[in-house]
This record gives C-alpha cells, structure tokens and sequence, in this order.
C-alpha cells in the first residue's frame, strides 16, 4: 500500500506497486484490452492511493494541530516550536498572525529571526494574492443576458419592416343587363319609419 513521505505531499510506493502503475500508465498512452487480474490490480493500487491521500489529510491536521499547542507553550517549548514550524511551511502552511508575534518575540535567537523573515514575505505574498483576487471578482464586468425576444428590443430593431400588401381595387360595379332588374337601393329596401302621431289627449293640450 503506498504510504503518505513527509509533509509535502510526498507518497511512497513499493515494487509490485510500481510495477502495477507502469502497466497502466503504458496501456493509458497505447490502450489495449487487458487482463481481468490487470484490472483488479489497478482497482486495488487506485483505493490504496485514495487511502494514503486520505492519510497524508491527517498527517496534515496532527501537524498543525501540535503546531498550535507549542505555540501556546512558549517559550517552554521554543525547539520544537520552531521545527513543527519549519515542517508547516515546507507543507505549504500560511503564517498565521499568531506565529508571526510569536517569532517576533523570540527574535533574538538566529533561527526564531530567519524564520520571522521568511513568515513575513509569505504573509505578505498571501495577503497580496487574497487582495489580487477580490479585486478581480469585483471589477469583473458581470455577464448581462441580452433580451432579444422582447417586443421592441433588439430584435424589432434589426428586423426590417415588411412593405404594406397593396390595396385591392374595388371591382367595378356590373350595369345590368336588358330586362334585368337593376339592385334595390338600401333605402328602398328598408324605407324610413314615420314618427308616429301623438295620442288625442296631447293634442287637445297643444
């Protein structure tokens, strides 16, 4: 089982297992058909590989963990301070602002002042990234959608109007023929009602 080597992410791996990789990093690159027992070999060698990934997570957090309590135990435990420290930063470990007023007070010493040095320009280079990418996500113009199916957007601007289908003249009005009668006028057809006449009795007021 390959196994977590030291504390910057490093992984040990033994003969078989080698073997094991090299056969599928040669069928990766030239694909073939492969053995069952191939297979289950590099089934086998892929969950040890996420085991010791997992291991190596660990390892990490008992680090900075006993990290935290020599910190805490200073100045008794300056030694091992110091070296939980320098393994931390070769694992990538940001200085905290906890280890940098710890240093700063055991500075009189040759390595707590190389070692407050070099905290100092990577807590500088973290706070400028961190700043770096926050600039970045606020001036990012955002991503507006354009409304193009909106009635009057942009689409009815660019569409070109359609020319008016032409009128169709009025068809010309049939004279009638010898004999036949000619059509009834509307209001021979339909004759003005009279108004009808007042009852007596308002005739005899007026």
């Amino acid at each position: 089982m390959p196994t977590p080597y030291g504390s910057r992410g490093g992984m040990a791996f033994g003969a078989d297992e080698l073997r094991v990789l090299r056969r599928a990093l040669a069928n990766a690159l030239h694909p073939t058909p492969l053995p069952e027992d191939d297979v289950q070999d590099c089934l086998r060698l892929a969950g040890a590989v996420d085991e010791a990934v997992s291991e190596a997570g660990r390892l990490r957090a008992f680090l900075l963990a006993d990290l935290a309590r020599y910190r805490e135990a200073l100045p008794g435990s300056l030694p091992g301070y110091l070296e939980l420290l320098q393994d931390a930063l070769a694992a990538g470990y940001d200085p905290r602002p906890d280890d940098l007023a710890a240093l700063r007070a055991l500075r009189a010493g040759p390595v707590a002042a190389a070692l407050l040095e070099r905290c100092q320009v990577l807590a500088e280079r973290s706070v400028r990234a961190r700043l770096a990418g926050r600039a970045v996500s606020v001036t990012a113009p955002a991503q507006r959608t354009r409304l193009l199916a909106l009635p009057g957007g942009l689409v009815a601007a660019k569409e070109p109007e359609r020319p008016a289908a032409p009128s169709r003249p009025a068809p010309p009005s049939r004279p009638a023929a010898p004999g036949e009668r000619p059509m009834p006028k509307p209001s021979e057809v339909f004759p003005p009602r009279r108004r009808p006449a007042p009852p007596p009795e308002e005739r005899a007021a007026s």
